[in-house]
């Protein structure tokens, strides 16, 4: 195999295309299942999914671990203690006493009609980028007496 002289970044951008890869045909699975058929926008929902769920997956094996999903909360001001987060996870695998979130239990869960919390604060989180992304534009024009 010839990645062996990789180094630093040339392999951190290898290991994430190569995840990207991963995601993505499990991506085009999801888009074909007639179980999502019905599902509103889903290519541009599980694009959005990919992002979120790459940008938390640290080690980069394709799973997110305890401490990636407790840095995702953190980064959403969300901050939780070890005992929350293990429920949370076992909310999102089903049950199982699993110590990581695969792509397929994220994508099952934000697809799915169970109601984990994860889900519920990634979809509060996402509604509240919406708006503000709706209100971005330049800022008004301060006067002096604009000033404090």
């Amino acid at each position: 195999m010839w990645c062996w002289f990789l180094t630093g970044g040339k392999a951190y951008g290898f290991l994430k295309s190569q995840q990207e890869d991963k995601l993505s045909s499990i991506n085009e699975a999801f888009l074909s299942d007639p179980q999502y058929a019905e599902e509103e926008d889903l290519a541009s929902k599980l694009e959005m999914f990919k992002k979120k769920y790459m940008e938390f997956d640290l080690n980069d094996k394709g799973e997110i671990d305890i401490m990636g999903l407790k840095r995702m909360l953190e980064k959403l001001g969300l901050a939780k203690t070890h005992l929350e987060l293990k429920k949370m996870m076992s909310e999102v695998v089903g049950g199982t006493s699993k110590d990581t979130i695969s792509y397929n239990d994220f994508l099952n869960m934000m697809l799915g009609k169970r109601n984990a919390i994860l889900k519920l604060i990634l979809m509060f989180e996402g509604m509240g980028k919406e708006q503000e992304q709706k209100d971005a534009g330049p800022p008004s024009r301060k006067t002096f007496s604009d000033l404090p």
